[in-house]
């Protein structure tokens, strides 16, 4: 069993690892993609580097550099973290448990611009399922979203509430949903309420009525995981002390999750740091 398990596969979660599995710390690494560096066409500003990696070259540089290091890769989505006696990181295709997390998976993606989204937030508008589908028992709610990570809140959702009704925003549901689902393929033009969210409305001028939604778009951010977990997050960016540690016990995060400079600099510097006091954590661990 892997004692650490670090989401994201950037810079901050690739240096938080070369620690822990230098330590002899057996560490998992999950992520997805190259996330913010796929967007980086010459990174000329980092220690070492002058001839104009791009940022996926030096993303796969790292992730070979933690894989010859004895290090596990795995290339999945990760839907939630939870906690039952160990903590435990659920994927599309399978669960790990470890004695520490470290929550590296970059910025929190963009909310939709859709009208009325942000107005209803807290209002009718959520974005974590676990937490709030008691408010919305036998209700009729929406997930905003056509991926995984929407599939995975509504299934959250359906012994609880009423009924689920998934809204792709005009486009095609990526996975297969089960009967009990419903799948609204239209546009969204906006939400509409007064005090509270109570209808979607969409292009052609057809409106329905809801009881509330959950924005499910893309994958899970580092936030939406913190907050199923009962992190602290403070905005889109997750809250951590000077040894990077939610919390949480065992959580740690690193990286533009923790906002502050967008650098990788700054990435691999807290990477570091949540990886040499995850040592530290699971070391105590093993005394006790």
């Amino acid at each position: 069993m892997s004692k650490v398990i670090i989401i994201g596969n950037g810079p901050a979660g690739i240096s938080a690892a070369l620690y822990t599995q230098r330590a002899n710390i057996d560490t998992t690494i999950i992520g997805k993609d190259n996330g913010a560096l796929e967007k980086a066409h010459a990174i000329e500003n980092y220690y070492g580097v002058s001839a104009g990696l791009t940022g996926n070259e030096l993303a796969d540089v790292g992730v070979e550099q933690a894989r010859e290091l004895g290090c596990t890769i795995v290339d999945d989505e990760v839907m939630a973290i939870s906690f039952d006696g160990k903590l435990s990181v659920r994927t599309k295709l399978a669960t790990y448990s470890g004695d520490v997390v470290i929550i590296a998976t970059g910025a929190a993606r963009n909310t939709p611009n859709i009208k009325g989204l942000k107005q209803f937030e807290g209002k009718g508008v959520s974005y974590c399922a676990v937490c709030d589908a008691f408010f919305y028992r036998q209700k009729d709610v929406c997930v905003l979203g056509n991926g995984e990570y929407a599939l995975h809140e509504a299934m959250e959702l359906l012994p609880i509430v009423g009924s689920v009704t998934m809204l792709t925003n005009g486009l095609e549901p990526s996975v297969e949903l089960p009967s009990e689902i419903k799948c609204d393929k239209r546009k969204i033009t906006s939400f509409n309420g007064q005090d509270t969210i109570d209808s979607v409305s969409f292009e052609g001028g057809e409106t329905i009525e809801i009881d509330g939604v959950f924005v499910a778009v893309g994958v899970a951010s580092s936030s939406d995981l913190a907050k199923k977990l009962g992190a602290e997050v403070k905005g889109n960016n997750i809250v951590v002390n000077e040894n990077m540690e939610t919390n949480i016990p065992g959580l740690f995060a690193a990286g533009d999750c923790t906002g502050g400079l967008l650098q990788i600099a700054k990435a691999v510097y807290e990477g570091a740091k949540a990886g040499t006091m995850a040592i530290k954590y699971v070391r105590g661990l093993q005394r006790n």
